[in-house]
């Protein structure tokens, strides 16, 4: 599989760059210039490509923008690609482009592969591309967490089984812990609302609502209140439409409308529009005489009892009682009947309340027991892993002249009583187990092992930094890595042996280093030169591939601040020599 390789990056007005190409080798390549010429604007570059933070101070005094291009050659089937393309970018032959922006006024914006992107993608595509390391990564570096973190990674499968189910085991523990604390703290409110729903069932089943109920009532009250009326108005229609036995002289419509179809009838064949009439006018009365019937029976039928009226306004205010209480749509019966079959449904979760509470102990005194043993596994795969780790690290001190250094691992555990059992011990426990991680250096025979925090002086703490590195390469390797400074605070023998292990990390790896060390820069394969025009800022020109003569020459400023000193540079050429030789 082809790997990843930072080929380019062109810088314009970033800090004092105004515009540069940096050209990057596949191997070990080393940036060196004078201090303040803009080394560092390498490492913050590619920061800025990696979804770093976009601080508008870095925009050049003058410029409305600083924009940052990278070109990084990618395997088509890593991860780093499949994530890109799912982002929507287009890979160019394996080649993905990267861009960058950052406005005066603060404003980022990112384009990967030819598409705009959140700048959170080009953060996540740092995790597979590039480990970049300076001042503040090492600091990172002093805590605790990350150093656990570093040791998880070297033990790879080992660990990260376990912990994939202990993480699973805690996270289910603690959503039961949650909801057992809610039941119980809760246990008096819910009793009190599981009385209260009770009271309201009751309630609704003592009146018995029926749905429509309220309607039905409301107009059979509005009848039986307007009986007399009802009756009166149903006798006159019937007799104005059938006539009235009390008075054979009255006329009415029936006899009407019988005589006007009689006489249609008479001359109907004359004209078959009239007879068209006469048949309409035998329906009318045909009409007239069902609506008589009907009304002559609803006259009859109609139901005046005071005492049924009683007993409907009765009824009625019962099912008023229960809408007020519990209707909070404006929907009547309709709505107690809803609010009772929700009130039953709570309140038979509530009733279970007792059950849920024993099912849930004993599910967490379970799942206490599972997160012990894995808990126990945990700890002894990291313990096993610290000793190989340690000793692999200490290997590599060695070859960087700290011959007598000893790095080892403290994994420790605190005592809680609210704990969980490991080892025979009650100890506190967390999303990452219950192991207390701390990286320990005992610098010389005699020096008692303390935390690197406290036992590493600065050089000293690069170079556990880098060793750190060169193990972790043989196991997890990132494609690239960049050091800024990581030579800080050592030099001479020392100063060579990271120049050594740097070349033997850029064989699995491609490394760019930033330094100010002429013994690490001479066993770079590329070496870029840094320079400052006579405005101060950094041209296209201002960053070059140094070869030959030039290297040289540089070499030897690093050295004595004379580029023409002979001594220098024959102690360039002496430089170059051993690294050629090694290489």
């Amino acid at each position: 599989m082809v790997r990843s390789v930072l080929e380019e990056m062109r810088i314009r007005s970033l800090g004092v760059i105004d515009d540069a190409v940096v050209e990057l080798s596949p191997g070990f390549t080393a940036v060196t210039g004078e201090t303040g010429a803009g080394k560092t604007m390498v490492v913050t570059s590619l920061g800025l490509l990696l979804g770093g933070r976009a601080d508008p101070a870095l925009v050049r005094i003058g410029a409305k923008s600083a924009v940052v291009e990278g070109r990084i050659s990618v395997s088509a089937d890593g991860p780093a690609a499949a994530r890109a393309v799912e982002a929507g970018a287009e890979l160019d032959d394996g080649t993905l482009l990267i861009s960058r922006t950052v406005s005066a006024e603060g404003r980022s914006r990112a384009h990967l592969g030819g598409r705009s992107v959140p700048v959170g993608i080009l953060a996540e595509l740092a995790d597979e591309l590039v480990a970049v390391h300076g001042q503040t990564d090492q600091q990172g570096l002093l805590r605790p967490a990350r150093q656990r973190e570093a040791l998880d990674r070297y033990a790879g499968a080992a660990v990260s089984g376990p912990y994939a189910e202990y993480g699973a085991a805690y996270r289910r523990l603690r959503a039961v812990a949650v909801e057992l604390e809610e039941l119980t703290v809760r246990a008096r409110e819910r009793a009190q609302e599981a009385d209260l729903l009770r009271f309201g069932l009751d309630e609704i089943a003592g009146v018995e609502p029926r749905a429509g109920e309220d309607v039905e009532l409301a107009a059979e009250a509005e009848r039986l209140g307007h009986a007399e009326a009802l009756a009166s108005a149903a006798s006159v229609a019937h007799g104005a439409l059938a006539g009235n036995p009390e008075d054979p002289e009255g006329v009415d419509a029936t006899t009407l409308v019988a005589g006007a179809g009689r006489a249609l009838d008479a001359v109907r064949s004359h004209d078959p529009a009239l007879a068209a009439l006469a048949d309409r006018m035998g329906e009318i009365s045909i009409l007239l005489g069902d609506v008589a019937g009907e009304l002559a029976g609803y006259a009859d039928n109609l139901d005046a009892d005071p005492l049924r009226l009683a007993a409907v306004e009765e009824r009625r205010a019962a099912l008023t009682a229960l809408t007020r209480k519990y209707d909070g749509t404006g929907e009547g019966v309709a709505a107690v009947l809803a609010w009772s079959q929700v009130g039953a449904e709570r309140l038979t979760e509530l009733d279970g309340d007792d059950d849920r509470i024993g099912e849930l102990t004993a599910e967490r005194d379970a799942l206490r027991g599972e997160l012990s043993a894995l808990a126990q596994a945990l700890t002894d795969a990291r313990t096993e892993a610290a000793a190989r780790f340690a000793q692999a690290v200490t290997a590599e001190l060695a070859s960087l002249a700290m011959p007598h250094a000893r790095v080892s691992f403290a994994i420790a555990q605190s005592e809680d009583p609210e704990g969980v059992e490991v080892g025979g011990r009650t100890v506190a426990y967390g999303p990452t187990g219950v192991d207390e991680v701390e990286l320990l250096l005992a610098p010389h025979p005699g020096a008692p092992p303390r935390p690197i925090a406290k036992g590493a002086s600065g050089g000293e703490l690069s170079r556990v930094m880098l060793a750190v590195e060169v193990v972790f390469a043989g196991t997890d390797p990132v494609p690239t890595y960049l050091f800024d400074e990581v030579d800080a605070g050592v030099g001479g023998k020392a100063a060579v042996e990271i120049g050594r292990r740097l070349a033997k990390l850029a064989k699995t790896a491609q490394v760019v280093v930033v330094t100010h060390l002429p013994q690490v820069a001479a066993f770079a394969d590329r070496q870029l030169l840094v320079e400052k025009t006579n405005d101060g800022s950094v041209t296209r020109s201002g960053v070059t591939v140094l070869e030959g003569e030039d290297r040289v020459r540089e070499l030897s400023r690093m050295l004595a601040g004379q580029e023409d000193s002979e001594t220098a540079r024959a102690h360039a050429e002496e430089l170059l020599a051993t690294a050629r030789a090694d290489g």
